[in-house]
């Protein structure tokens, strides 16, 4: 099997072959009766996933608090967030999932990444995507059914703007003539943009372009076909394999064995049934998970500790061997 690529530092340490790691989204509470969470404690909880031994923190693009879309992420910026964060912690990865690039111009994208990846020492994972909520379109502006092409052309102009004074065209963005440069430039040859679902494209387009696929959540068979079907695509158009994501919604149960129960887009569940439905999303091709505490029931801090516990040390490579030591 190809290797996977070698980017930057969070790249490198969150994506490995035949392996899952684990990262939270961000807002780590539960906030399930409203959209908007309270982001009380929000440097303490980032800060003690880091501790923890998580891999990435995941935060969202959400300009407007849309009310039929019933969830306003952190609440915060995404770029001005993740700068702070990068501050305020050291090893774990900082991710975006996904800025919505028709929404934005993107040398504004290209810029506020890179200077994050820079300031971080390599710990940026962007994702990014084509956007979903319809209204947040007329309220910039931007039309919702040319998302596809605004998607395609930001794309390509944030890869371009990364070499040393390029010269392109756009129909949409502008052109630069090589007479200008966008500084700063990434940690490594580019920053890792991962796409989340189709983002108007195909199957095709996706693993010829991104660096990696962050899908939803499915049922275990689908999944599966889904990740063999880019894993196949992924072989005959790149000299490296690429990393599959996705994330989950958990309701962790104090019962250990607690069988699970679905709800949205994951789980209620003990945490043996926690470590078994992990174990086979690694055995299908899933490299890295993204746990949502929203719905969560049970203490927030108690929970990360039972995962600390006795998830990561299962599937973490360094857990592993502190745990056999």
């Amino acid at each position: 099997m190809k290797p996977f690529e070698t980017i930057n530092k969070a790249y490198n340490t969150v994506f490995k072959q035949n392996e899952l790691s684990v990262g939270v989204v961000v807002p780590i509470e539960k906030y399930s009766m409203g959209p908007v969470p309270t982001m009380q404690d929000h440097l303490q909880r980032v800060k003690q996933v880091e501790a923890l031994g998580f891999k990435a923190i995941w935060i969202r693009d959400i300009p407007f608090n849309v009310p039929n879309f019933g969830d306003a992420g952190q609440t915060f910026d995404p770029f001005t967030y993740l700068g702070f964060l990068a501050g305020q912690t050291s090893e774990i990865a900082l991710g975006v999932s996904s800025i919505a690039l028709p929404l934005h111009h993107p040398v504004n994208v290209a810029k506020s990444a890179t200077s994050i990846d820079q300031l971080s020492n390599g710990r940026l994972l962007l994702g990014v995507a084509s956007g979903d909520r319809f209204d947040e379109y007329p309220a910039m502006g931007i039309d919702y059914e040319n998302r596809g092409e605004l998607f395609r052309e930001s794309f390509n102009y944030i890869r371009n703007v990364q070499s040393g004074f390029p010269t392109f065209k756009t129909k949409n963005y502008g052109s630069l003539q090589g007479n200008i440069d966008m500084l700063p430039k990434p940690t490594a040859h580019k920053i890792p943009m991962l796409m989340t679902g189709s983002s108007r494209q195909s199957l095709e387009w996706n693993a010829q372009n991104a660096d990696g696929w962050m899908n939803y959540p499915r049922d275990l068979y689908t999944q599966n076909n889904t990740i063999k079907q880019y894993r196949e695509l992924v072989a005959k158009a790149s000299e490296f394999n690429k990393p599959f994501m996705q994330p989950m919604y958990l309701d962790l149960l104090e019962d250990a064995n607690a069988k699970p129960q679905p709800i949205q887009l994951g789980f209620r569940l003990g945490i043996n049934h926690l470590n078994n439905y992990l174990d086979t999303l690694r055995s299908i091709g899933v490299n890295h998970l993204a746990l949502n505490l929203r719905f969560n029931t049970m203490h927030i801090d108690h929970t990360l500790e039972q995962i600390a516990k006795h998830v990561l040390p299962e599937f973490h490579s360094t857990e592993k061997l502190k745990h056999h030591e």
